[in-house]
């Protein structure tokens, strides 16, 4: 049996352009904060090197033959600044308000690791890599062994979040189990900075560390306050794995509570007998009714 045909609908134009920069027109500024950082320097050095590799994305031309830019922004400017004439470009025709940007999935922590190391087992020098990405060889070869010794699991959790790479320097000094919980710990407060790594590190036992027999040395946080962090976060994972396995349970029985509810106050006898003799109980069922719904609009 075959599968019924499904109708996919492309919203840019398959054909890479180029096109002249005077008829590009950004929809935002190139602001001093923004020419400055670490992104944009990355990008003039990357296109200095290769070229632009990801086309910009751009409107329809108007009636002067004029596009607005969707994407690409920095990649713009940059091209503005080397005095190009013309960039690869790709035409969206989607008339939707919202920006491509909104769209567009960008390059995850573990997802340039990967990139990294094939290119590098393709033979391509770590001097051209560091170059084109705008960083140093050291930390390109960094990137390279970013997975080194970190638990497959946590590598699952972790591959499509952009994550700080100084993270898994953290995670290496935890034993694998405890990896995969931190990751987890990570992902369900979707807060994958450095500073919450090292919390979770400091709140972490020795025996689940992978040198238990080293000292933690955290600065700014003395061994005291190590101690009470640990305790602390075990009993709040104890609390959490609780509440994790019991949740499902909990929301189902609150929604047919709520429904039955519903139905209740929805009988105007009911309703009028509640509002004359029981009005705050009326209006605690009123409020779980209105509050309580699985529907997320």
């Amino acid at each position: 049996m075959r599968d019924a045909a499904i109708d996919v609908r492309i919203s840019f134009e398959r054909e890479v352009l180029q096109l002249p920069i005077a008829a590009i027109l950004p929809l935002r500024p190139m602001t001093k904060r923004i020419t400055d950082s670490r992104r944009y320097a990355r990008i003039v050095s990357s296109i200095g090197e290769i070229g632009v590799i990801e086309p910009l994305i751009v409107t329809r031309a108007d009636k002067d033959g004029r596009h607005m830019l969707l994407d690409g922004h920095l990649r713009l400017h940059a091209l503005e600044t080397r005095n190009a004439e013309t960039a690869s470009c790709i035409v969206s025709d989607d008339d939707e308000a919202f920006t491509y940007n909104k769209r567009v999935n960008r390059l995850a922590t573990v997802q340039e690791h990967y990139m990294i190391a094939r290119a590098i087992d393709r033979g391509v020098p770590a001097a051209m890599i560091a170059a084109a990405l705008g960083l140093d060889e050291k930390v390109v070869i960094r990137r390279r062994n970013l997975l080194d010794g970190i638990a497959a699991d946590a590598v699952e959790i972790l591959k499509d979040r952009s994550v700080n790479p100084h993270i898994f320097d953290t995670l290496r000094r935890m034993k694998d189990y405890r990896q995969v919980e931190t990751a987890e710990l990570m992902a369900s407060m979707n807060n994958f900075t450095l500073s919450y790594a090292k919390a979770i590190l400091a709140a972490t036992r020795q025996d689940d560390l992978v040198k238990p027999d080293r000292p933690k040395v955290i600065a700014g946080v003395t061994p005291e306050q190590m101690a009470r962090m640990e305790r602390e976060l075990e009993k709040l994972s104890k609390d959490y794995r609780g509440i994790e396995a019991t949740f499902g349970d909990d929301v189902l029985q609150l929604v047919l509570a709520s429904r039955y509810l519903g139905r209740l106050i929805g009988n105007a006898n009911i309703a009028a007998y509640l509002e004359s003799r029981h009005p705050e109980i009326l209006g605690e069922f009123r409020t779980i009714v209105a509050a309580t719904s699985l529907d997320p609009s």
